[in-house]
């Protein structure tokens, strides 16, 4: 059994008290463990009396179990164990948002969390501290649900180190989150878009040309609309990428790269589009100068004021909300009406796979509606489709019934 004492500092003034929990000095472990001989004593390496009881009942737990003792000493903590994951996110290739939003999740916030609660190692994480902690998330309800997922991958990764037996999110439940379906905008709505481009800054100055501005938004959203690029995607757009009025969109896994042909006239206003206030001859709309992520926002918030300004509404005049993401929305669900395969736009789209595009655009598959409207139709009564119920195909008389002979007519004999 071990006991902790305390390794007081010498300018401590609770040093006459070696079992003072009310200091901040190195707490120490010594006792005996089970399945070895003569006394043991370690360093807990902590400041915390809890920790270092927790940390007493991992070597005791270890020693009873046979383990290796040098291994128990190692045990690895919260920190090292998120430093580890980050690390391999990085070493993986995952592109810069992901990592900046694991980094969020785990260095900012979990060991925040493991910070205030007294939590230093991995194997003292359990799930009623994880669900604790996920109680106090203040993100929307689809965002908990990516972030928890995201948990889930990191203990994971810990299972899979050999660092802790099991994962201890298993046991906690999974978070519901409602899709909402995706919405476009519709050639009328998508008409009234272009036309506020031209009033966006009416009474308003600003640094630069007002007319350049909106020639600049109206680009932008023209080139959204027709290639189907996320609006950072279309920002850091470089002008290399459109060649003779077709956008090269990715190199596809396969090697070959992937064009969208633009409109002329989206073409013709990304080759004359005005200066931005700080032009870089190598971007459409960014100076390539900070990160990218904040001429993202800016762009974010003259579309806020857009939407603003063209005023779009529901039939039950309740005001639609809009968001940049829509005009890809539109593009590839313009492509769906208009009978292109789903296969294609998701081609198009660069999702890794059909079932994406599937998820969020199967309601508009043009082939899909036209073969419900047919097994609909196929249900109807024969009435229904313009023939009564016993009516033959040739038959000439309503609902197959003859007509009767004219009152006073005399019937024919052959």
């Amino acid at each position: 059994m071990l006991s902790i004492y305390v390794r007081h500092k010498t300018t401590c003034k609770y040093k006459d008290e070696p079992t003072s929990r009310r200091c901040s000095c190195t707490k120490w472990l010594v006792g005996t463990l089970p399945g070895r001989k003569g006394r043991f004593r370690t360093s807990a390496k902590t400041t915390s009396w809890e920790q270092a009881e927790g940390i007493a009942r991992q070597y005791e737990a270890a020693a009873a179990g046979g383990k290796d003792m040098e291994a128990a000493m190692s045990l690895p903590t919260v920190k090292d164990a998120v430093d580890a994951y980050l690390a391999d996110a990085r070493a993986r290739g995952l592109v810069e948002d992901t990592v900046r939003k694991l980094t969020t999740i785990f260095e900012k916030q979990l060991l925040s969390f493991c910070e205030q609660e007294e939590i230093r190692f991995l194997r003292d994480l359990k799930t009623k501290d994880l669900t604790a902690w996920r109680k106090n998330w203040k993100d929307g309800q689809l965002a908990r649900k990516k972030k928890h997922e995201r948990v889930v991958g990191f203990f994971w990764f810990c299972v899979r180190q050999g660092w802790i037996p099991q994962n201890p999110t298993q046991a906690m439940g999974k978070i519901i989150a409602k899709h909402t379906p995706t919405d476009y905008f519709p050639k009328a709505e998508y008409a009234i878009i272009l036309s506020a481009c031209g009033r966006l800054d009416d009474g308003i100055k600003r640094a630069y040309d007002i007319e350049k501005r909106g020639q600049r938004i109206l680009a932008l959203t023209e080139l959204m609309r027709w290639s189907g690029l996320r609006i950072r995607d279309a920002v850091t757009l470089e002008k290399t990428r459109l060649e003779g009025g077709k956008l090269f969109l990715y190199q596809a896994k396969t090697g070959v790269p992937v064009y969208v042909v633009l409109p002329p006239h989206v073409v013709e206003l990304l080759l004359n589009l005005p200066p931005g206030p700080k032009p870089n001859p190598r971007y459409f709309f960014w100076s390539g100068n900070g990160n990218p992520k904040s001429a993202v926002a800016d762009w974010q918030r003259a579309y806020r004021r857009l939407f603003e300004v063209a005023g779009l509404k529901k039939p039950d005049s309740e005001r639609k909300r809009c968001h940049p993401h829509m005009f890809r929305d539109t593009f590839a669900i313009e492509l769906l009406l208009a009978g292109v395969p789903i296969d294609q736009v998701s081609v198009l789209l660069g999702h890794k796979s059909v079932k994406i595009t599937e998820k969020h655009y199967s309601p508009w598959v043009k082939a899909r509606q036209d073969q419900l409207e047919k097994s609909v139709q196929a249900a109807w009564p024969q009435a229904a489709n313009g023939k009564a119920e016993g009516q033959k195909d040739g038959d000439t008389t309503e609902a197959g019934i003859e007509e009767p002979e004219a009152v006073g007519a005399k019937k024919k004999t052959y």
